[in-house]
């Protein structure tokens, strides 16, 4: 099974990051979060990836050319140019970067990386989120339904600091999930390649037309997960996501190494 992941946006509510590289590209802990997110999929065993690229593209294929020298000690030969990588962890994944144009929005990006899917049943997610989902659960959900499309339903995280009150008195301030907002899309789906025929074409926003005219044929189905989820829109999500990334416990890291 192939793993779509959208990564060609522009990145604009994250400005300060995204001069010179594109959001995936951003870096938690010293690693892209484009990483963090393959890391879990290929816990799960999923290592064919196929990832959308817009802009700043090239930024990406670099990385993934040079991602196991980058990850390796090397020997160099200076008078025949030979190089030998020693040691390094070198994931056995298949990537391929697909060139989805500049300014082609999210259900756009979608219906290019479709025909790269093998005409099967596929998983897709954004490249700035992250989350402890349990990929396998998410797979068996979607099979047992037989519609074309699942979302992943999470809680938000707090933006704010949530405040219990009594009166004018605060007995309590925390920063935990505001559950009582609701479910929002997060971002993890499993598709069957029929999506396509609910997108127009390169302008079209996946949140938009599809994902309410699936929902109105029926053919959209929830699944909802409690546990950690955590997307990275803004500076603010970035520091957040450091300082749970250098804690005792890193919610997201299930792999590993």
């Amino acid at each position: 099974m192939k793993i779509g992941i959208l990564a060609g946006g522009l990145g604009t509510r994250i400005s300060e990051e995204t001069v010179d590289k594109p959001k995936p590209m951003v870096e938690i802990g010293g690693k892209p979060i484009l990483w963090h997110i393959m890391k879990h999929y290929g816990h799960y065993g999923f290592k064919e990836f196929a990832i959308a690229l817009g802009y700043k593209g090239e930024v990406i294929k670099k990385y993934m050319i040079d991602y196991c020298s980058l990850n390796s000690n090397l020997s160099v030969n200076l008078q025949s140019g030979k190089v030998e990588m020693q040691g390094g962890v070198k994931p056995d994944w298949n990537v391929e970067l697909i060139d989805t144009g500049l300014y082609t929005n999210t259900g756009g990006r979608i219906k290019r990386l479709i025909p790269h899917m093998d005409n099967e049943t596929f998983m897709l997610t954004w490249g700035d989120g992250v989350s402890d989902l349990n990929l396998k659960d998410l797979l068996d959900f979607h099979r047992s339904h037989g519609k074309l499309a699942t979302l992943t339903a999470v809680r938000p995280p707090a933006r704010f600091g949530h405040l219990e009150m009594d009166g004018d008195r605060i007995v309590e301030f925390s920063e935990k999930l505001q559950t009582k907002e609701g479910w929002i899309n997060g971002a993890f789906f499993v598709l069957e390649p029929g999506v396509s025929d609910y997108i127009e074409g390169d302008d079209t926003q996946w949140e938009k037309a599809p994902l309410e005219n699936l929902a109105q044929d029926g053919q959209l189905m929830a699944y909802r997960y409690s546990g950690f989820w955590q997307c990275m829109d803004t500076l603010r999500d970035k520091r957040h996501l450091e300082k749970l990334w250098n804690s005792e416990k890193t919610p997201w890291k299930i792999w590993e190494n």
